[in-house]
């Protein structure tokens, strides 16, 4: 079983949106991570960023996101509703997929060493990973806040850090690594902005006020919505569900003559937990939802040998999705690196099938394996550059993320404009060529397999094409006109092979 971890970086900035996805690109720019969610709230300043990566590529990613977040992020300018302590305030590692919870703790452990040895920021372990018995509670590291833990590390014994200098980074502050199980950030908003009923209600929901097991709650201020909230953590959900919390919170609130108005959940929860909550409120009996959900059972009757629809279906389905959501990347640049490697993929099942036949004409097999080997080549290449194309865009972002004082900050620009507009290029001059070696293949292959060559021309077309699109709209902002002047006097030449 493949390896999966999901990692969940809480930074301090929910507001400045170039900040966000400067440090957001710094996760997806490690080859093997996922991104799942970017959740950021302007009331408590704050982005809860989750991803899934095999094990040591999380470590990595989390790494850059500590590393992009003290960069960017000076706490002593920082304010928001939640709690914090860091730039990078806390970086659980949960288990997914063929790991275990102790095995994440040895890799907060590797991420902790590593954030307070190369960047100077002081980390405590927390929840499974906890070295001391009062560090699993996360509220008990962050006690006091940036503020408070200034004021003390360095001078209390029990503040000292883990890893890193016994002292407080002056802009990054600290950072809380860890290993937890799956958790659930939930918030109900109240229909009052009187933040002493919220107060009231937010200590008698949570455990340590003698409320419910497992929940952690905290009342928050939404100024601009004149509401007040309670920002709730269930941190086991089998113990306490969202049912509960919020029926108890109701009959709090009630007390005071208020009542629950909306609510949200933050970040990803497991399926389990809204099925839970329909049953729980739906007070069905004798429910199993292994058998009565559709996509369970679905499931099931696949699993069992019933319809199964491939692994290349399912590839087509996710790369599909990943086009059709609101990030950035990948972007029509990485579409046509994928178009260009389906049209050689199509090209070399066209040219396999042909060499096969016994209808073979031998004068034409040279000619067809020489078309293999360069497509099994621009194959290779493709998918490369279907990547290279997401990053050159993630490297634009985190130049344009500097501050506008920065001096260097139009240099980059202008290198990371350049190098957007190289890349797609590289992918016209790949479809290009790819193009001419099916063409030339063409009248050599069998005649059952004319339609699939035709449709591989088609597609290295249509690579061409949107990798010109992609070259053209990153040189309108070049100021280097000779370098301009090249690099589409380069995109006419490789579009003329169309």
């Amino acid at each position: 079983m493949k390896q999966l971890v999901e990692c969940v970086p809480n930074f301090s900035e929910g507001r400045d949106k170039n900040k966000v996805e400067a440090i957001v690109a710094a996760a997806r720019a490690v080859p093997g991570v996922t991104i799942l969610d970017v959740e950021t709230d302007p009331d408590h300043n704050r982005c809860v960023l989750s991803f899934v990566a095999p094990p040591q590529a999380a470590v990595e990613a989390c790494f850059r996101v500590a590393q992009k977040s003290r960069d960017l992020i000076d706490l002593n300018k920082h304010k928001g509703e939640h709690p914090r302590m860091g730039a990078v305030d806390v970086i659980p590692f949960i288990p997914v997929s063929g790991i275990e919870i102790r095995e994440c703790c040895r890799l907060a452990e590797k991420l902790g060493e590593r954030i307070g040895r190369d960047l100077e920021i002081p980390v405590y372990l927390y929840d499974h990973a906890a070295r001391r018995p009062e560090r699993k509670d996360l509220a008990t590291v962050r006690k006091g806040q940036f503020e408070g833990l200034r004021d003390l590390i360095g001078k209390d014994p029990a503040r000292r850090p883990d890893f890193g200098p016994n002292k407080i980074h002056p802009t990054a502050g600290a950072t809380a690594v860890g290993a937890r199980r799956q958790i659930i950030n939930f918030n109900l908003n109240l229909d009052t902005h009187d933040m002493a009923v919220g107060k009231d209600i937010a200590k008698r929901v949570r455990a340590s006020g003698g409320g419910l097991q497992a929940v952690r709650a905290k009342e928050i201020d939404l100024a601009a919505r004149q509401q007040a909230q309670i920002s709730t953590v269930l941190t086991d959900y089998k113990a306490t569900s969202m049912k509960k919390v919020i029926t108890e919170t109701a009959r709090l609130a009630a007390e005071h003559g208020v009542k629950i108005k909306t609510t949200e959940i933050v970040g990803l929860l497991p399926r389990e937990v809204l099925v839970d909550f329909a049953v729980e409120t739906l007070q069905l009996e004798n429910f199993n939802p292994q058998v009565q959900i559709l996509e369970n059972r679905l499931k099931a009757v696949e699993a069992l040998g019933g319809e199964d629809r491939g692994g290349w279906q399912q590839a087509g389905e996710l790369v599909a999705d990943s086009l059709s959501n609101t990030d950035a990347t990948p972007g029509g640049g990485s579409a046509a690196g994928i178009s260009g490697a389906m049209g050689c993929g199509l090209g070399l099942m066209a040219i396999g099938i042909s060499l096969k036949s016994k209808k073979l004409d031998p004068a034409n097999r040279p000619i067809l394996e020489q078309a293999q080997a360069e497509l099994r080549a621009f194959k290779s290449d493709f998918h490369k550059l279907t990547g290279e194309d997401a990053a050159a865009f993630d490297r634009f972002m985190e130049a344009a993320a500097l501050r506008k004082d920065d001096s260097s900050r139009p240099g980059k620009m202008q290198a990371a404009l350049t190098h957007a507009a190289e890349v797609p290029l590289k992918t016209a001059a790949a479809a290009a060529a790819a193009y001419q070696a099916v063409n030339h293949a063409l009248p050599a292959g069998g005649t059952a397999v004319v339609s699939d060559m035709q449709c591989a021309l088609h597609l290295l077309k249509c690579a061409g094409l949107c990798a010109a699109e992609n070259v053209r709209i990153n040189l309108g902002g070049l100021k280097d006109a000779d370098k301009a002047r090249d690099l589409e006097a380069g995109l006419s030449a490789c579009l003329k092979v169309f």
